[in-house]
């Protein structure tokens, strides 16, 4: 992504408006680190090569995640 994007003022006024686990999210869809590892756990997953359940709680683990359950 262009540096020149993250410095537009449409970009500047959406984050500044987000809260602490916006501001979270646009950071790690962005990180490529993030995105790889996260690649990895889905084919891991796909290929039932590992306990799913296992391998999502050291992903969050790992990169500071929680979830809050959701209701209906």
């Amino acid at each position: 992504m262009p540096t020149s994007f993250w410095r537009s003022p449409e970009l500047r006024e959406h984050i500044n408006g987000l809260d602490r686990s916006g501001f979270a999210v646009e950071f790690l869809r962005r990180n490529a680190a993030y995105r790889r590892d996260y690649a990895r756990l889905q084919r891991r997953i796909a290929r039932r090569a590992t306990d799913a359940a296992a391998e999502r709680a050291a992903f969050a683990e790992r990169w500071g995640l929680c979830f809050c359950p959701c209701s209906g």
